[in-house]
């Protein structure tokens, strides 16, 4: 057993606390749904970037490359200048929903390089520009640019030609659980003599202007190097900053003086040290080196390729023991051996870098997340009521949902709050590194302080009544599976607990979401924004409703979720055969609706084409198909399972009432593949049967349809020559391909579904050709490519699939890796070109990154598939 397995072992026995410190810190807490306090839900302009350095945050606090306890009293973040920006770099910076024209981003540089499990080491690097950098020229081009242009970034603001940056390295070592070394480096990259200013900056979240009464911890400086922590529930704490130029003190108060005009109610206030650093005023910082916010200064002169590196420490300890240098070489050594085993030994070292990365992305993109509907409605006392439009606003009908969490977010800048249905895929990586923290998020969304009393799950800050992709028990069981192989047995307690609060949901999905009683579903948008003709969150411009072939699809594949966990838990209790039969039974009845193979305008299957579509019904009773090929029509892929004999035959309640419900049910039975074998008859349960499975995978792999050389697109490439058109009331509605990002201001215009590859969707569709070869075994053979008289076994096009997605981000011979696309910076410069970044989604033609630039939650999945595919 690593030493890192060890203090995993010790944390989840809680003989050692070594997840309390991690980077909980979000990297945007500005323009967020928990900060906005306006009639009209206008989050993105009610607290600006402008404010932040400025305001004192309510729900939360933000900072570079920064660390916090777990409740976030303290909190740890560096600070830089390089003598020519307007403002102290305290954050990252990007545009609003608003300014972007492509709606919200990110405009920096930075990168997850590394980190453990319990953060027992963890590396950051940010690249500074020594130029003033372009806060005006990047919000002024993106806004001059419409949607059919590309985004402006930061790179191509010309602000790193000639090398003219720093590159600043921010590592954490664990020497106990309470005692963190710290060690920031920076090098100048540049042909130039350049200077840079160092913070690293401590200060306490705001707990006490909102609730009168509670007491105020203190900083407060001991002798030239160290700064006592004094107030905190769990104990005393210091941060020694050897060899500091100087440390500075203020409060974490608003400068109510620049904001607003009116008098501050603090002497020093939240911005001080950036008016002593950028402006020089001296009187903005505390003489009495006391407050609630300190940083240490180190100002560095640095030679072309010179680095210097200073060292900090967070501790409980009087005089911490060991040498710094000594902790990060042990710490890295750890790292390095637990995170060995994960890839075969015949692993590129290019992939074990690219697998390495996508952990340190999946650990570092964990977030402290406190919001508490009621009192954020309500206000809190001795501050101004919000407006009364808020109690029938946004989230008003959530007021039992009290989050204090560390949870896994999508991005800690773009998505800085959770999104439900993202979670349940970062669970997979995660369980391959943390089992124990993967099971605690997916307990944690269905716990009665988060999921609604009718049985929902929230979505997402921005709309918790929002319906996303069921795919919570698809974790759950994926998940407790992971754990199974690694431990040699289930952890049942944690599948039993998640099957009952996960039957609340489904009974609310059906209850909700199968408008006429039928088994087919709506569900709205689904997570997949733009991919229908309308939005599918709003009325229809119709009239009627949509049957969904996405949501019915989703509901097969939740049906054999539970219908698996019930068998698993019928294996020691035959309590749970009975609703195992229940699910069996559901499962058939959608997949006959779906298919209804007796014909009719009902099906969700069009078996001229050979496709599943939407069912648009108009308020007259008239049904339409939407003959859009998208991945509406692929998910029905990945509702599959085969019942195995072996497991039936020991569960004899359960064996008995599905031979009576298939006896007694011809038109239904039709539905399920069946093979004779020695221990009894193995069923496939499947919403495509074998039949139609080849017609499906016909589109599915076509490289002139969906299949891309680096995945499967969203939306057929067929649509780029033939888009899909409907006239409604004289407007004309079109779904055309569109590879990289969308044309359309459809659901905020900031992510595409109409051609891009996404993640988590192919990971599905690799698990289901897996899942179908465990039945159909290697006789069953299709053509992959269409058209090149290549044939696989179901496995082999799973793998195939799984290459296709890795070498998004593997290098090709002439160096690119085609998630940087045409870059030749992150191709050439030898301090580029292994970094790699974790886009939301890629182009269907080319692979290129697209969306949010940090979101290792679901493309983390890429951890896994290069784990099964030994690259």
């Amino acid at each position: 057993m690593s030493r890192e397995h060890q203090r995993l072992a010790e944390a989840r026995r809680r003989d050692a606390h070594w997840k309390r410190w991690g980077p909980y810190l979000s990297e945007r807490a500005w323009s967020t749904v928990r900060e906005d306090y306006s009639a009209h839900g206008t989050a993105w302009e009610y607290f600006p970037h402008d404010h932040a350095r400025s305001r004192v945050y309510r729900w939360g606090e933000d900072g570079l490359a920064g660390i916090c306890d777990r409740h976030q009293n303290i909190c740890f973040a560096l600070a830089l200048w390089n003598g020519h920006d307007p403002i102290l770099k305290e954050r990252l910076f990007g545009l609003t929903g608003n300014e972007g024209n492509r709606a919200e981003d990110v405009k920096e540089l930075y990168f997850y390089l590394d980190s453990t499990p319990t953060h027992s080491y963890m590396k950051y690097l940010y690249k500074y520009p020594q130029a003033e950098f372009p806060y005006h020229e990047l919000a002024a081009e993106n806004g001059r640019r419409g949607r059919r242009d590309p985004e402006f970034e930061l790179l191509d603001t010309g602000v790193f030609e000639g090398r003219r940056y720093f590159d600043v390295f921010v590592e954490y070592a664990k020497s106990t659980p309470e005692d963190i070394a710290i060690r920031i480096t920076a090098v100048n990259r540049g042909p130039e003599r350049a200077r840079l200013d160092l913070l690293p900056t401590v200060w306490f979240r705001d707990t006490w202007s909102w609730a009168p009464g509670r007491p105020k911890p203190h900083l407060r400086r001991t002798d030239h190097e160290r700064i006592a922590l004094e107030g905190i529930y769990f104990g005393p704490r210091s941060l020694f900053c050897y060899g500091a130029d100087e440390i500075l003190f203020t409060e974490n108060a608003t400068n109510f003086e620049r904001l607003f005009g009116t008098p501050n109610r603090a002497p020093h206030v939240k911005d001080a040290f950036h008016e002593y650093i950028v402006h020089g005023r001296t009187e903005a910082v505390n003489p009495a080196h006391e407050g609630t916010k300190a940083a240490a200064r180190y100002t560095v002169d640095l030679e072309p390729g010179e680095s210097r590196t200073v060292w900090l420490r967070l501790t409980d300890q009087e005089q911490p023991a060991g040498e710094v240098d000594t902790i990060f070489n042990e710490r890295i050594a750890e790292a390095d051996e637990f995170y060995a085993p994960l890839l075969s030994g015949d692993c590129t070292s290019d992939a074990c870098n690219v697998q390495r990365q996508a952990f340190a992305g999946m650990l570092w993109t964990k977030q402290y997340y406190y919001y508490d509907v009621r009192t954020w409605l309500r206000g809190d006392p001795g501050q101004p009521p919000p407006p009364p439009e808020r109690m029938k606003g946004r989230n008003h009908e959530w007021t039992h949902l009290y989050n204090s969490d560390v949870i896994s977010m999508p991005d800690k800048w773009e998505y800085p709050w959770y999104a439900v249905w993202d979670l349940a895929f970062h669970c997979i990586p995660l369980a391959l590194v943390d089992p124990d923290f993967a099971k605690e998020q997916l307990v944690l969304m269905l716990r009665e302080w988060y999921m609604h009393p009718n049985g929902q799950i929230p979505a997402y800050e921005w709309a918790f009544e929002d319906v996303n992709p069921p795919v919570h028990a698809w974790a759950v069981w994926r998940v407790y599976k992971i754990d199974r192989k690694r431990c040699g047995q289930g952890d049942t307690a944690f599948l039993e607990r998640m099957f009952h609060k996960l039957l609340l949901n489904f009974t609310w999905w059906v209850n909700r979401k199968d408008h006429e009683g039928n088994n087919l579903f709506q569900g709205g948008f689904l997570g997949l924004d733009n991919i229908g003709i309308f939005d599918r969150s709003k009325p229809l411009p119709t009239g009627g409703f949509l049957e969904q072939s996405d949501g019915t699809s989703w509901m097969a594949m939740y049906t054999l979720n539970m219908l698996a966990m019930a068998l698993e838990l019928a294996r020691t209790n035959p309590a749970y055969e009975d609703v195992a039969s229940k699910f069996l039974e559901h499962f058939v009845h959608i997949t006959h609706a779906m298919n209804h193979l007796g014909g009719g305008d009902r099906s969700l299957w069009d078996e001229e084409d050979g496709f599943y579509y939407d069912l648009l019904n108009l308020p007259d009773g008239t049904r339409v198909p939407m003959r859009i090929r998208s991945l509406v029509g692929l998910i029905a892929l990945c509702a599959v399972e085969t019942l195995e004999p072996e497991i039936v035959n020991q569960l004899p309640g359960f064996k008995r009432r599905m031979e009576w419900f298939l006896n007694n049910n011809g038109e239904l039975r039709q539905h399920i593949d069946e093979q004779e074998t020695p221990h009894g008859v193995r069923r496939l349960l499947s919403a495509v049967n074998l039949k139609r499975l080849p017609r499906v995978l016909k589109y599915m792999l076509d490289e002139g349809e969906f299949l891309s050389p680096y995945g499967i697109r969203s939306l057929s490439r067929h649509h780029l020559k033939h888009p899909f058109r409907l006239p409604v009331n004289g407007h004309e509605y079109t779904v055309t391909y569109e590879p990289a990002e969308s044309s359309s201001g459809l659901f905020g215009g900031n992510s595409n579904w109409r051609g891009p590859i996404w993640f988590p969707i192919n990971f599905l569709l690799v698990e289901s050709l897996q899942k179908y070869h465990h039945f159909t075994g290697d006789a069953f053979l299709v053509e992959c490519p269409v058209g090149s008289g290549a044939r696989m076994t179901l496995w082999e096009v799973a793998a195939c699939l799984s290459r296709r997605l890795n070498h998004i981000f593997l290098r090709e011979p002439d160096g690119r890796r085609p998630v940087n696309g045409s870059n030749t910076l992150f191709r050439d410069d030898p301090h580029w070109r292994d970094l790699v970044l974790f886009y939301e989604y890629f182009n269907g033609d080319n692979g290129a990154g697209l969306g949010a630039s940090h979101q290792t939650g679901w493309t983390g999945l890429v951890a896994k598939t290069l784990q099964q595919s030994g690259e």
